[in-house]
């Protein structure tokens, strides 16, 4: 089994759609971060937005790190932020997904671009803003030279918040045709990485399905799935320090073990690495259990001998 760490690297203002007036405070986390990775021979890959991109800082800390070959750097897209700015700044258009082909790819490129003047990198790995993707996207990504697209969420859907709805997608990885981005197409050019979620129960199709009907009225207004996963009689389970705890995360790569997943895909933010800066870390305590749980994960990785690989080298492992 393969470990694959993705971060989205971004500025600090979360849920501020704004073309300007950013910061980018928790970026001076990084290096106490990758100081963590290195110590397990960690080697995550930074997806990084158009203001850490153009940011003298940012380029010069991340940079030194992929110089190193310590990490590796992708594109993440907030549209909201990245030029041409031509789209109402509201939540419908803060998914990538939800702009015309045309504008999506300008943008795209003008990010591509800026890592590469700024970085002396040629990304090949992508993710979607706030999950925001679609077929188009995939084509787009296509058209700049792209390998790899880790946008989905398995089993999540999005529709609430005006984006996709991923909620039959398992988080195996998968080439994929841009004449069906959800299709396994042995010929694509493509591959999908997936955000690792999934189920404690061995059945990730079947309790899928269950969820998606207690999902559904009456069985929402009665929380009826909030009630199940406290008696531990469903456990969805995202490989995120974000939302579960070490040993959730532990539990959850012994499942895929045990179903021989060859690639897993650990996923959080930046932002998460400074307190305040969005919902998930809100003390200094809170920071401090991030990076435990961070660490809990990279001591069961070493211990069972899952190595680290950058989100590009998936490449080699899905023949493309």
């Amino acid at each position: 089994m393969k470990l694959v760490i993705t971060i989205d690297t971004e500025e600090d203002n979360w849920g501020h759609f704004s073309s300007n007036g950013h910061t980018l405070e928790n970026i001076d986390r990084i290096p106490q971060l990758q100081e963590l990775f290195d110590s397990f021979n960690i080697k995550p890959t930074y997806l990084i937005t158009y203001p850490v991109a153009t940011d003298d800082k940012c380029i010069d800390m991340l940079g030194g790190i992929e110089k190193s070959g310590r990490c590796e750097i992708g594109m993440h897209c907030h549209p909201w932020n990245t030029p041409p700015f031509e789209e109402e700044l509201n939540e419908k258009n803060s998914m990538l997904c939800n702009l015309g082909a045309d504008l999506q790819y300008r943008k795209m490129n003008f990010l591509h671009n800026a890592i590469i003047k700024n970085l002396a990198v040629h990304p090949v790995s992508f993710r979607s803003g706030r999950w925001g993707y679609n077929q188009t996207v995939a084509k787009n990504l296509l058209k700049l030279g792209y390998k790899i697209d880790t946008s989905i969420t398995p089993y999540t859907n999005w529709r609430d918040y005006q984006g996709p709805d991923f909620s039959d997608i398992s988080p195996l990885p998968f080439r994929l045709s841009c004449k069906d981005i959800y299709k396994e197409t042995p010929e694509g050019d493509l591959i999908e990485v997936p955000a690792t979620i999934g189920f404690l129960q061995e059945d990730f199709a079947t309790w899928n399905l269950l969820m998606k009907r207690l999902s559904k009225r009456p069985f929402k207004r009665l929380g009826i799935i909030g009630i199940l996963q406290k008696l531990n009689l469903l456990n969805k389970v995202w490989l995120t320090p974000e939302l579960s705890d070490g040993r959730k995360m532990i539990e959850l790569v012994q499942c895929l073990m045990k179903k021989e997943y060859e690639i897993i895909n650990m996923f959080f933010h930046s932002t998460t690495l400074t307190a305040g800066l969005n919902q998930f870390v809100k003390t200094e305590n809170d920071e401090k259990q991030f990076m435990q749980r961070i660490k809990e994960f990279l001591v069961f990785a070493k211990d069972n001998g899952i190595e680290s690989i950058k989100l590009s080298e998936t490449a080699n492992l899905l023949s493309i």
